[in-house]
């Protein structure tokens, strides 16, 4: 119960002090509306209007490319990291990239894909698939050499150490890889619905209340979008607890 009260009291402060710049009209009403207003117009426009379809092709496209991501950066990553001088030599460019932000990538993907959905999908997987794959990898290199060692001296063959040794050695780094992964395509996809053709998804949601004044229901989109990424990131973390008890020990 106290784990649950603290983030629930750090929410009602947050709503309060949003309450009070209100009261205080520390800006236009217009621009900056009440969380009462804010509640009132998201409610409306999931009970009446296409948010709830918005939501689910963010959703949508976010599971998409987090599927693909670590369908890629987890056996690339595992791979890479049993060779280590192969993931050196790589290094340079997987780190690059996984540090240039992702729209700086958007007119690169929109001459390879065109305006479309895969598009969005595309630069989103691109993107959590780096950081899958940085994990993965150093997961693998990090692993206890004893343990390596020991499967060694028992025998066990190359392709029986990655599968029972450093598999599960890196499981725990690699969870922490896909955590940030999911968190980091559904940020690239609401951006990539913003400026990529979109004609649905929250970011698409929010460009147009944005342009038409409607700062309620820009409001709460915004926080519907950061709702959906606490909700991912909370999974991935009972997750974590749940299916890599032995991560540390």
């Amino acid at each position: 119960m106290r784990a649950l009260l603290t983030p629930l009291a750090g929410a009602a402060g947050f709503v309060a002090l949003w309450w009070l710049a209100t009261w205080l009209r520390v800006a236009d009403p217009v621009l900056l509306p009440s969380p009462a207003e804010t509640w009132r117009d998201t409610a409306r426009a999931l009970q009446d209007g296409p948010l709830w379809h918005d939501l689910w092709k963010t959703v949508w496209r976010t599971v998409q490319a987090f599927v693909i991501a670590s369908a890629i950066g987890v056996p690339l990553g595992l791979a890479l990291g049993a060779r280590e001088r192969a993931y050196r030599a790589v290094e340079f460019v997987v780190d690059f990239f996984r540090s240039t932000p992702a729209s700086a990538l958007f007119p690169l993907f929109l001459i390879l894909f065109g305006v479309g959905e895969g598009t969005k999908v595309a630069v989103a997987a691109f993107g959590a698939a780096l950081v899958i794959l940085f994990n993965a990898a150093y997961g693998v290199i990090n692993a206890r050499r004893t343990r390596v060692l020991a499967a060694r001296v028992m025998g066990a063959g190359e392709a029986r150490i990655l599968w029972d040794v450093l598999l599960w050695e890196a499981l725990p780094q690699i969870l922490v890889g896909m955590r940030a992964g999911i968190s980091l395509a559904l940020v690239i996809v609401v951006v990539a619905e913003m400026f990529i053709g979109s004609t649905d998804g929250l970011g698409q949601r929010v460009i147009v209340a944005q342009s038409l004044f409607e700062s309620g229901l820009m409001y709460g989109v915004i926080f519907l979008a950061g709702a959906l990424g606490y909700l991912l990131n909370l999974l991935f973390l009972v997750a974590e607890k749940r299916l890599v008890h032995w991560g540390g020990k």
